[in-house]
């Protein structure tokens, strides 16, 4: 078995500190955001209340928190186990991975329940079209990830090709997961409660972890991969 690198980024060399200061700095308030809008979307659901009170707490945890740090787990300037070794990275991104799809099927199932409870129809809105994308899109990339874990027994030649699909189809995974969590912003439920300028704070929340992934991901690590092709 061959352990899977992971996509550790070193700052570039003769960089300005206040750059680099600067970069740490949105990596902490993506980790902080995510975080606090995760915990702001619990409060507003008031879970408990009826069955699709947990949906929006279930998609939270999957989408908003669970999914953006275990990809922010692979940076040396936004992890937050920098003291870990880099195969308990690995296995902690295994773990995040792993609880999002629950936590995603969770809110599924939820949803589901709440609907056919109500007798309301199924996938008629973008939001519910795109969320199920999303959760099979997750399903797909964790399957790619065990070929990556073990690419002798999987019969992969060309793992640093697959390394490169694996990370690029995991920014299009994130983004989709952001873009449901956008759509579910649009539904009565939410904006019956956030209005105004509040929704647009909301708006910017949830785009600014993305954001940074965005960066992570595509300015860091990708073009290293496409190096080492």
């Amino acid at each position: 078995m061959q352990p899977l690198e992971v996509g550790l980024v070193p700052a570039p060399a003769r960089e300005p500190r206040l750059t680099r200061w600067l970069r740490r700095g949105s990596g902490i308030l993506a980790h902080l955001v995510a975080l606090g809008f995760t915990i702001f979307l619990t409060a507003l659901s008031q879970p408990g209340t009826c069955l699709f009170s947990w949906h929006p707490v279930f998609m939270a945890l999957a989408f908003c928190l669970f999914m953006a740090e275990a990809i922010l787990l692979f940076s040396t300037e936004h992890s937050v186990f920098l003291f870990c070794f880099q195969k308990a990275w690995i296995w902690l991104y295994w773990a995040g991975l792993i609880v999002a799809i629950l936590c995603a099927a969770l809110g599924l199932g939820f949803i589901i329940s709440s609907k056919m409870r109500s007798e309301l129809p199924h996938l008629v809105s973008w939001h519910s079209w795109l969320r199920a994308l999303t959760l099979l899109a997750t399903g797909g990339q964790a399957l790619c990830g065990l070929y990556l874990l073990c690419p002798r027994a999987a019969m992969v030649s060309r793992v640093a090709r697959l390394k490169l699909y694996h990370l690029t189809c995991g920014l299009v995974v994130y983004l989709m997961a952001t873009v449901t969590v956008i759509l579910g912003m649009y539904s009565v439920w939410f904006r019956a409660q956030i209005r105004d300028a509040a929704w647009y704070l909301c708006l910017a929340l949830s785009l600014y972890p993305a954001l940074v992934i965005m960066h992570q991901i595509s300015n860091s690590y990708l073009p290293r991969k496409k190096m080492d092709m």
